[in-house]
């Protein structure tokens, strides 16, 4: 039995990320003799450079360069061709953004076969191992670079149609892998594909993205599809709808929802996720599952050990005759701790993943939120010292967060799933079996002291309480008031109760410190996959780097994202366009009544402007040497007439309802 499971690492993942997972030696040579027909995806990933590098250069050759150079007019045949091209944009575009979050799902398997040991040549020395990963990381992401750049290259028919021979080129590969290989020890018959459909599904719906492009970018050339949208558009619909919102009467009437909305999420029409968030989320589910079930081959392998040394001492103890007395005592015991913590991590494991699967979608809710706050200029979620943060330090961060994320994602499950297992295990010993033994009455017995002591606690907290609310509070100002006001009532009996209670409270302390410690760490422990919040405390949020990294990643879309900001913008652009070339003649020519006209019109705009908005006066650009205008004036005696307009109207109202 003991090699059956040792071929469970073997066997799983048919030389996928899985290989590198899992702790036992030589696992890939084992599994090269074991199934020997398959293609090495890292090998695989080698050769998938030559393709790459050669797609790359065609759709840079297509696009063409805004910004000449010196060496253009040297070579003039360039005519401005070899541009950068830019696989995605992760902060203005919302274009392809389930396309690019598929593309993202496709690279899930390789991101996490950086972590494998057989990535990483052997004859290399151990200090180079960091270099070698970073070289890793740079080939995978040359190798996928084709996906991304086909999507987003101006070029639909010649884009889609590299994007389609070399996706087909992976998904060949993986399929072939999964029919020469199928089966596995862990799983059973279907084991490679169960573990690989997810990155099968997400390169088949690049594959029909992309023939979607061709066939549109065919249309769009024969003139039969006029609908082609603009690369580079400032203003998308949502923002407009924003705007608008925003412009309209707010009515007083709520809105009704359902418990769904009330508890879960409520779409938002003028809201938008942008490629990051999307594609984040869509790669941090892929690496969950597959890190599960990497997880789950590990946990295969131990409790097999487990259960097979159990075998051995009992054939041992029958093949030398050993007394019944000296293994009596440890066989069951050592059976019965195999099936507590295979049954512990089981159920944890269960609870760790549905935590960090809420946890992946809570993440783009608190997105959401947090963006419509900062667009309402709402920043009392921000700590004061996050708040002007250097623009270098946001920028950064807004580089690393996907990165972070998906790594705080799977630590987050790591951890958690560690902690709920030693709790189960703690929990079997201490109540379940016990019960199982027939040791339920002395069982109660010692819970019964415990939680009278528990009880006396809390209902000695309850009592100082209550009494404080009942003796040493004074009465309501109104009888509609809910509550009392904040004002001491029956001092002397007051400070006699806190004499004597002085005493109690400082051995309730110390239990109290205890449970502070023990709920700080709680706590922290289940939120230390959310960035989206710290688990420091107040005054030392700046010591969380993840949290630091989201408030910079936030404040960054905040600047580039505002609807306002952004239909500013485009007004802007659009009435540069709509411009007469010859405005500035008619003006050299000179047409004092019309000139005149003009700016009383701008005045008096400016005038209601300041009545309309009094604290944009102290905001307005002006000359240090130069008084305050006339216009000022008039607008600040303005201001002031109607507040005494107003508060004498209030007084009059009041003395006539008196």
């Amino acid at each position: 039995m003991w090699p059956q499971h040792r071929e469970v690492s073997q066997e799983l993942g048919t030389g996928s990320a899985m290989d590198g997972l899992i702790p036992v030696k030589n696992a890939w040579s084992a599994m090269n003799e074991t199934c020997s027909g398959r293609v090495e995806m890292n090998l695989f990933l080698h050769c998938s450079l030559v393709p790459s590098v050669f797609i790359v250069f065609i759709l840079s050759f297509l696009q063409r360069r805004v910004k000449r150079h010196r060496f253009d007019e040297r070579i003039p045949a360039l005519n401005g061709r070899f541009a950068i091209i830019v696989p995605l944009d992760f902060i203005d575009s919302l274009r392809n953004r389930w396309s690019y979050g598929f593309a993202f799902g496709a690279v899930a398997s390789s991101v996490l076969l950086l972590f494998s040991e057989e990535y990483v040549p052997t004859h290399f020395p151990a200090w180079s191992k960091a270099i070698i990963s970073l070289i890793g990381a740079l080939e995978v992401g040359l190798a996928y670079y084709p996906l991304f750049a086909c999507l987003s290259t101006p070029f639909k028919v010649i884009g889609g149609t590299l994007g389609i021979l070399y996706t087909l080129s992976w998904i060949v590969v993986t399929m072939f892998n999964i029919i020469k290989c199928p089966s596995g020890t862990v799983i059973g018959k279907y084991q490679s594909a169960v573990v690989h459909w997810p990155v099968v599904l997400c390169q088949l719906f690049l594959a029909g993205r992309f023939v979607f492009m061709v066939v549109k970018g065919i249309l769009v050339y024969l003139k039969l599809d006029m609908d082609e949208q603009d690369h580079d558009q400032l203003l998308h619909a949502h923002h407009t709808q924003y705007v608008m919102r925003l412009l309209k009467k707010p009515t007083l009437q709520l809105e009704q929802k359902n418990w769904l909305q009330r508890t879960i999420y409520t779409w938002d029409p003028c809201f938008k996720f942008p490629n990051r968030m999307i594609g984040t989320s869509v790669i941090s589910l892929i690496c969950m599952y597959i890190f599960v079930l990497a997880e789950h081959s590990v946990s295969a392998v131990a409790f097999g050990e487990l259960e097979d040394l159990c075998v051995a001492l009992r054939e041992l103890a029958a093949e030398n005759n050993m007394s019944a007395s000296n293994l009596d005592g440890i066989l069951p015991q050592l059976e019965e701790l195999s099936g507590v913590l295979r049954d512990s991590w089981l159920i944890s494991s269960i609870f760790a993943c549905l935590m960090s699967v809420v946890y992946i979608f809570h993440v783009l809710k608190c997105y959401r939120e947090h963006i419509r706050r900062l667009r309402a200029g709402v920043k009392s979620f921000v700590p004061l010292a996050l708040r002007n943060s250097r623009a270098a330090v946001s920028v950064a961060a807004l580089a690393r967060y996907s990165g972070w994320q998906i790594a705080y994602f799977l630590w987050g499950y790591l951890i958690v799933h560690s902690v709920l297992f030693l709790l189960g295990v703690a929990l079997a010993y201490m109540f379940v079996l016990p019960v199982r033994h027939g040791q339920g009455m002395q069982l109660l017995s010692a819970l019964e002291i415990t939680l009278i002591s528990v009880g006396l606690v809390i209902g000695l907290l309850i009592f100082q309480i209550v009494l404080a609310q009942l003796f040493f509070l004074q009465d309501k100002v109104k009888p509609e008031d809910k509550s009392k006001p904040l004002a001491l009532n029956n001092k002397r009996a007051f400070h006699n109760f806190s004499y004597f209670f002085f005493f109690y409270n400082v051995i309730l302390g110390f239990s109290n410190c205890v449970l502070r410690l023990l709920c700080s760490f709680v706590v922290g422990t289940f939120l230390v996959s959310r960035i989206d919040r710290t688990i420091m405390p107040r005054g030392y949020e700046s010591a969380d780097m993840g949290f630091n990294t989201w408030v910079g990643m936030l404040l960054v879309d905040h600047h580039h994202s505002h609807p306002v900001l952004l239909c500013f913008c485009h007004l802007l652009l659009a009435g540069r366009q709509e411009m007469p070339t010859c405005a500035e003649s008619q003006y050299s020519q000179g047409d004092a009544g019309e000139a005149s006209r003009r700016r009383s019109r701008c005045r008096w705009l400016l005038l209601y402007t300041l009545l309309k908005n009094p604290g944009l006066i102290v905001h307005r650009k002006k000359k240090d040497s130069q008084p305050a205008s006339s216009l000022i004036r008039v607008a600040l005696s303005s201001v002031l007439l109607s507040r005494r307009w107003e508060g004498s109207a209030t007084e009059e109202c009041a003395n006539g309802t008196a």
